[in-house]
This record gives structure tokens, sequence and C-alpha cells, in this order.
């Protein structure tokens, strides 16, 4: 039952890169669908939780859920969905992939904690993927769009790395609150931050909803992939220790690129899949220490970074 759950969880969020990018392509309002997405699934699994008694209504009166919300769904997401306008599925997944390297970076850089060599060496070679997968295209690609959308998937980790390490302050201050809980108040505040930033940057129709690729891509989204997926996940944390479930991080990107490439259409070349394999194996070895607690004292696993990729890091962000 666990290899099943972590299987599901893998291919959930690997599809979910497609499933934006299929209903941004149909016409949806980024902002718009991602803040819709994003709200209404955290206020079902926070309204769930509540009525079995495990959250409470006072929780979302706290600035804390404000400033994770902001960081890890409107930060990370709005960068998200804006960049699938203009970039395949399959490479924003493998950029978003990016995240636990962004968390180490900043650790390293403003808490002044001292990373180990090896996970240096990891984000050298995850950055020497990014450039395998990005610096080819640039002779190929005309539009200038497609760059800048490269660089905010890659501004949208930053976001999701500062959430990452502000939630870790979050759990700690709310550890007598359901995990599920904090989840979904920080979803819903990133949701209205998206409804906002919508409000001002997009001419919304609520007939967007009638088409089948923007309705079945936003059910998708939060049904599957915010809700189904992170109960999944959550249930595997339970389970079994908190790195086991967040290795979804190394499956999942190479999940994007296939699914891209088989139903989307999407091009993949050799330099794409040594992009793909660079990318991941900086990712390992950035994560090698808790890798290691996990495969050789699986009794005392050590706490979870927030996994990046919440697709996402989900849905990538995880309190």
């Amino acid at each position: 039952m666990i290899m099943l759950a972590y299987s599901l969880v893998c291919l959930i969020f690997g599809t979910t890169f497609l499933a934006i990018k299929i209903g941004v392509d149909a016409g949806a309002p980024p902002f718009f669908s991602a803040g819709l997405r994003f709200f209404v699934a955290g206020a079902v699994l926070f309204l769930f939780m509540a009525w079995r008694g495990k959250a409470s209504f006072r929780l979302l009166l706290r600035k804390e859920m404000l400033f994770t919300g902001a960081a890890l769904t409107f930060g990370t997401f709005s960068a998200l969905y804006w960049a699938e306008q203009y970039v395949s599925s399959g490479l924003a997944a493998v950029l978003s992939a990016t995240g636990p390297m962004m968390i180490l970076l900043m650790q390293t850089a403003f808490l002044r904690q001292k990373a180990p060599s090896y996970s240096l060496i990891g984000c050298i070679i995850g950055f020497t993927g990014v450039l395998l997968l990005v610096l080819p295209n640039l002779a190929i690609e005309v539009s200038p769009l497609w760059t800048i959308g490269c660089a905010i998937v890659l501004i949208g980790e930053i976001c999701y790395a500062a959430g990452a390490i502000y939630s870790k302050k979050v759990t700690r201050t709310f550890s007598g609150e359901s995990p599920v809980a904090l989840n979904a108040a920080q979803m819903m505040y990133g949701g209205a931050l998206l409804f906002l930033l919508s409000l001002f940057t997009e001419n919304v129709h609520p007939g967007f909803l009638l088409s089948f690729q923007t309705a079945g891509s936003l059910l998708y989204l939060t049904v599957v992939g915010s809700m189904v997926g992170h109960t999944l996940f959550y249930w595997l944390v339970a389970k079994t220790n908190p790195v086991f479930p967040s290795t979804w991080l190394y499956i999942s990107p190479p999940i994007a690129v296939g699914v891209g490439f088989l139903f989307y259409g999407e091009t993949v070349t050799w330099i794409t899949l040594l992009g793909v394999f660079t990318i991941i194996t900086g990712t390992v070895l950035v994560n090698a220490g808790a890798l290691k607690l996990l495969l050789f004292k699986p009794k005392q696993s050590p706490p979870l970074i927030q996994p990046a990729a919440a697709e996402a890091y989900p849905q990538k962000q995880v309190l």
C-alpha cells in the first residue's frame, strides 16, 4: 500500500505541469485559474479538518499563514502559471526541481549555515543542468518570452525557497496544529493573493470554464493535484518518515518530460534528457545527507526541507 501511494504521488505531481500547460494554452487566465485552484482546494481541506476537530478557524487570522502563502503558493505558482504560457511543461518541471538547491544557497548566503561540500557540488551540477536545458534553445527560440519564462520559473523557486525556510519556523510555532490544516490555510491565502493579482492584470470572463480543456485542467489540478496528491503525501509522511515521500522530486520531472512528449507533442532532444539527468543528480547530491539517513538510519529521519517541485514543491508547498 505504501509503494502504491508513493507511485501515485510521483505520477500526480509529475502530471500537474502538463495539466497547467493545457489549461493556459486553452485560454485559462493563469493567475485567476491558479487562484481558483488553490483557494478552493485549501478551503475544502480546511473545512474538512475543522469538521473533524483538527483545525481552528483562529488559524486563518494568523499573519504567519499570510506570509507563508505569499511565498509558497502566490510567489511560486504565479511564476509557474505565467511561464507555462511560453515554455513547455517538461522544461518547467525540470527547472522547478531546482527548489532544494535554492533552499541550500539561501541558507548558506543569508543564514550563514555551512553546507557540506557534496551539497555545494550538487548545486554546481544542478546549475550546469539548467544551462544544458536553456542555452542550446537560445539559438533556436526566437521569442524572448521563452527566455523570460525560464527565468521566471527560477524566480518562483527562489520565492519557494524563502517560504520553505520560513515555514520551518511556522511549523515549530504551530506544532500542535495539523500539517494538513496549516497547508490548507496558506493555500487559501496564496489563492486570495492570486485573485488580487488577477484583478489588476487580467480580464477574466467566466466563459473560459465552458471549455473542456480549461475546466478539465482546473478540476484535475484542484481535486487530484492539490487534494488527493497532498492527502497521499501526508499519509506517507505519517506511515514512513518525512524524507521518503519527498523523493518524488527525483521521479516526477522525468515523468513530466515524458507525458509532455507523449501526450502533448513537446520536443525532447538528447540535450534535454542530459539536462534532466544532470539536474536530478544535483538535487540528489544536495539532499544526500537526508537520503543517507533515510537509507541507513530510518528511525532518525531529519526534519523535512520543503520539497520543490509542488509539482508542485505543491502542490509543492508542504508545511
